[in-house]
C-alpha cells in the first residue's frame, strides 16, 4: 500500500527523533537531510524528492489559511504538533517555484540546567521579579531552550501570571504555579510589537518575547521592564555586551540617552551561547557568556561605555560572570571540544589562545 504525504512525513518525524535530529530540511531533488550534532546527515538509502511530493506535503500540513499566507508571502514559519512526535517549527519557503522545508524538532520536555550545561547563575537570574534578561546568540544555539528553561523554573517556584509572544510556540508550557498564556505570532497575533502592547494590559508578571526584532519592540519591552515587569527575551548577537551595544545603536542619536538609562536601570543580565559539537561528535555541548548586571556594569551603560563591558565579564568571576573564551578554554581542557572549534567559536581568539598558554 502506498504511503500517503501525511505518513511519509510522520515517518520522517519519527527518524528525526530517534537519530536525536536537532532539524529535519526537505529540498527538491535530495533525500531527506538531518542536522544531526550540529552536522548535515543524508541517509543514502532515502529517495530524492520530488517537488510534487513537497506541495503535497504542504497541502495536508498547512491549514488553508496558513497556505494563502504562503502563496501571498511565499514564505511561513508555524508550528504543528504530532500525537507521536511532538511539536516542530516548519520553515517555508519557495526555490524555483518549488515549497521546500527547515524542520526544527522541538523538546519533548524542559531539561535540567546541568543536562543544558547552563551556568548556575540562571537560576539566580530567574529569581528576578523585575527587569530585563537577554538571551543572545547565533540561530540555532538553543537560545529557545534556555529561555524555556527559566519559564519552567519561574512557573515551578512562584505564582503569577507568564504571557510568552513567540514565533512559534516551540514548547507548551502546563500551568503549574503561574498561568502561563502562549501567543503565537501570525496565528494569535499578527507582528511581536503590537503583541506586546496588548499583554501589557493582561495583568503579567513575566513577558517572554520569543525575539527583540524592531525598535517598537525593543522599546515596549524596556518600558515594561521599567515599569515592574520580567521581561526575557532574545537576541542575535555573538556576545553579552554586544547585546547591549545592539539595543542602544538601533535607536537614532538622539533617542539614545533615554534608552541607555532604561538599560542602565533595567537590565538584570545578558547570556550569549554557542553549541558546539564535542571532540568525539557524539552530541553538542554549550559554551556560554554571561554579564550581571551590577552596580560597576550599570555605571559603564550609564556612562555610554558599553563597548567596554568585556573587561567586568573577564574579572568579575565571583559576580557570576564569565567571558566566552572563559567556557571555551573549560571545555577544551575538559577534553569535550576540539581547538580548532573552541577558536572558530571564539569572539576573542587571541584571548583564547591566551588562556590555554596560562
Amino acid at each position: 500500500m502506498m504511503k500517503t504525504p501525511k505518513d511519509y512525513f510522520a515517518e520522517l518525524l519519527h527518524a528525526a527523533r530517534k537519530q536525536d535530529a536537532s532539524d529535519l530540511h526537505l529540498v527538491a531533488d535530495m533525500p531527506p537531510a538531518y542536522r544531526v550534532n550540529g552536522e548535515i546527515v543524508i541517509p543514502p538509502d532515502r529517495e530524492p524528492l520530488s517537488g510534487e511530493l513537497l506541495n503535497n506535503l504542504t497541502k495536508v500540513l498547512l491549514s488553508a489559511e496558513q497556505q494563502a499566507r504562503l502563496e501571498k508571502e511565499r514564505e511561513l514559519c508555524v508550528s504543528i504538533f504530532d500525537a507521536d512526535c511532538g511539536r516542530v517549527r516548519l520553515s517555508l519557503y519557495h526555490h524555483i517555484g518549488i515549497v521546500e522545508m527547515a524542520i526544527r524538532m522541538c523538546n519533548l520536555q524542559v531539561k535540567s540546567a546541568e543536562e543544558l550545561m547552563l551556568p548556575p547563575i540562571i537560576d539566580q537570574l530567574a529569581e528576578k521579579t523585575s527587569g530585563l534578561i537577554i538571551v543572545s546568540g547565533p540561530t540555532g544555539m538553543g537560545k529557545t531552550t534556555t529561555l524555556n528553561y527559566i519559564i519552567d523554573v519561574i512557573n515551578s517556584s512562584r505564582r503569577g501570571r507568564i504571557i510568552t509572544i513567540e514565533d512559534p510556540v516551540e514548547f507548551e508550557h502546563p500551568h503549574k504555579k503561574c498561568i502561563v498564556t502562549q501567543i503565537e505570532v501570525g496565528t494569535d497575533t499578527n507582528d511581536f510589537a503590537h503583541c506586546l502592547r496588548s499583554v501589557l494590559r493582561l495583568n503579567p508578571d513575566v513577558i517572554v518575547i520569543g525575539e527583540m526584532r524592531d525598535l517598537d519592540t525593543m522599546e515596549t519591552a524596556l518600558t515594561a521592564a521599567e515599569t515592574g515587569h520580567l521581561v526575557l527575551a532574545t537576541l542575535h548577537t555573538p556576545s553579552a555586551s554586544g547585546a547591549v551595544e545592539r539595543i542602544v545603536s538601533s535607536f537614532e542619536g538622539r533617542r539614545q540617552p533615554q534608552i541607555v538609562m532604561q538599560l542602565a536601570t533595567t537590565l538584570q543580565g545578558a547570556i550569549a551561547q554557542r553549541l558546539l559539537p564535542t571532540a568525539d561528535k557524539e552530541r553538542r555541548v554549550l559554551a556560554t557568556e554571561v554579564l550581571i548586571a551590577n552596580d560597576a556594569v550599570r555605571n559603564m551603560i550609564r556612562e555610554g561605555k558599553a563597548h567596554m563591558l568585556y573587561n567586568p565579564i573577564c574579572t568579575s568571576r565571583a559576580a557570576g560572570m564569565h567571558s566566552l573564551e572563559d567556557s571555551l578554554s573549560d571545555l577544551y581542557r575538559r577534553g569535550l571540544i576540539t581547538i580548532d572549534h573552541a577558536l572558530a567559536n571564539a569572539n576573542n581568539p587571541g584571548m583564547l589562545q591566551r588562556l590555554l598558554k596560562a
